[in-house]
């Protein structure tokens, strides 16, 4: 598990699902070689070459014409999931693959620019191209790829994507919906649901296109009302009078639910200062075209689009360091030897730059209940969220009972010192400083069981919020749960692609 995880933390979600697609569709093509798919190889790798390449050129095209940030990634996703679930080519005048492999590719791309409210997207691209293709061209997708024979590779590389972006909760309230559906449609046994499960598009629609972060709900409580919401729609016979519901319809319909309870912007950020805090963490300090409202602890999507990007891509998600009480934006990130070409192109950035922020979510905010008694644990950068709590604090003046635990290697490498100072002064808000590395009677020692008994004697009666890599959140919820703390009582920070 460890392996897997340190694999996780190495890889943006974005480049998981592109190479869990390009892995489904050589299997498939290896398969078909084999003549254990009805389908002719030549005709798989065509389908998707030429689906991938429409996709491709369109997104270059409004890329241009919007003077927006392109992610080739992404549209490389959607050429892949469409080769997906369009029936591959049969011979060369096909001209009912051609018709609806282009008008699909069109349509996913141009949902992206065009199908938009206030910069944010409506619909997921493939589900909206695939439904309006069969509502007005009376064409639509087989999702051959939901087959018995895929079933292993699908299911494989869906584990490790929702393990990467965390979200088993939208994705288990999704399948169990869909499922019980089924039963009460169906009264079916066991073998059935090995059926529904291997032989149908439920599983590579839940992994692939359910799971799609910029169409989905950012709070776990919404995610999961959206999963249940289609889940029931899935069903196949669910329908609004002669409208029957397909998997790409019962996406749309989540969807709209989703944008109704969703953070609806799109941000254009410049540049306005950039603080050096630590010998390699940064704090950037942006302007914003418009107001942010945002809980403290939440994370934005925040694309730079600067040159060629590596492997990584030019997307990442960081915790907003800034409190929603300050005017301006900000986040801290820590650089590492051999940086992405994202870090440093935003290293590169000049006063009055360009950054695109989007996707604001996270439930890893303060307890409403103010009276609740918490401990914050930030593990190097993980700090970020909660120098946002705590500057949001001082501003509002509200005391709450808050012990912060912040663990370094070194002491230079403590960050916002100042603010939790204040908050200590103003606030009672007591901080520990664990430095790893070197022995100082001014700071604590590792974070253990015998520094929490000690610094936190009333332990078992607060609420632990932990941040920081993974490796670290593991390590010490393992070390809560050995003196007693009750697992309803800890909360860690995850957003996809946290490394």
């Amino acid at each position: 598990m460890k392996k897997i995880d340190a694999f996780l933390n190495k890889i943006t979600m974005y480049k998981l699902v592109l190479y869990h697609l390009i892995v489904i569709l050589v299997a498939a093509i290896v398969l078909a070689i084999f003549h254990i798919l009805a389908y002719n190889p030549i005709a798989i790798l065509f389908s998707a070459l030429f689906i991938t390449t429409i996709c491709l050129l369109v997104n270059s095209i409004f890329a241009w014409g919007f003077d927006a940030p392109t992610n080739t990634e992404s549209a490389y996703i959607t050429g892949l999931i469409l080769a997906c679930i369009i029936t591959p080519i049969s011979h060369v005048g096909d001209m009912q693959f051609f018709s609806i492999a282009i008008w699909a590719s069109v349509i996913a791309m141009t949902s992206k620019y065009l199908f938009t409210l206030r910069k944010k997207h409506l619909f997921n691209p493939v589900a909206i191209s695939v439904a309006i293709t069969a509502l007005v061209l009376n064409q639509s997708a087989s999702w051959w790829v939901g087959t018995s024979s895929l079933f292993i590779f699908i299911v494989l590389g869906g584990i490790l994507i929702v393990r990467k972006m965390q979200r088993s909760d939208l994705f288990f309230s999704f399948l169990i919906t869909a499922i019980i559906v089924s039963f009460i449609g169906h009264a079916f046994g066991l073998a059935d649901i090995w059926r529904l499960l291997a032989n149908t598009s439920l599983l590579f629609f839940a992994f692939i296109m359910l799971t799609e972060p910029l169409t989905t709900p950012p709070t776990r409580g919404l995610r999961i009302c959206y999963g249940i919401l289609i889940g029931l729609l899935f069903y196949p016979e669910a329908h609004i009078g002669s409208i029957y519901f397909t998997p790409e319809l019962a996406l749309v319909a989540g969807n709209i639910f989703s944008y109704l309870v969703s953070p609806k912007q799109k941000l254009i950020l410049k540049l306005k200062n950039v603080i050096k805090l630590s010998s390699d963490t940064f704090d950037f300090i942006f302007a914003s075209d418009e107001k942010l409202q945002f809980a403290p602890g939440q994370y934005l999507e925040w694309t730079l689009d600067r040159g060629t990007p590596d492997s990584r891509g030019n997307r990442r998600y960081f915790t907003i360091s800034s409190s929603p009480t300050e005017k301006d934006i900000a986040m801290g990130v820590k650089f590492y030897p051999e940086p992405s070409t994202f870090k440093k192109d935003l290293l590169a950035m000049k006063e009055g730059d360009i950054l695109v922020a989007s996707q604001l979510a996270g439930d890893f905010v303060l307890p409403k209940n103010q009276k609740e008694k918490i401990v914050l644990v930030a593990g190097g950068i993980g700090i970020t969220p909660f120098r946002s709590m705590i500057k949001y604090l001082i501003d509002t003046k509200q005391k709450r009972d808050i012990v912060l635990i912040y663990s370094n290697r070194e002491s230079e490498d403590i960050v916002y010192k100042e603010v939790f100072d204040e908050a200590q002064n103003i606030l009672g808000i007591k901080t520990v400083y664990a430095i790893t590395d070197q022995k100082n009677p001014a700071y604590t020692g590792r974070v253990d069981e015998h520094m929490i008994r000690s610094q936190i004697p009333d332990f078992k009666e607060r609420h632990f919020y932990i941040s920081g890599p993974r490796t670290m959140t593991l390590a010490f919820e393992h070390t809560l749960k050995n003196v007693g703390v009750k697992n309803s009582h800890i909360k860690i920070d995850f957003f996809p692609g946290f490394a």
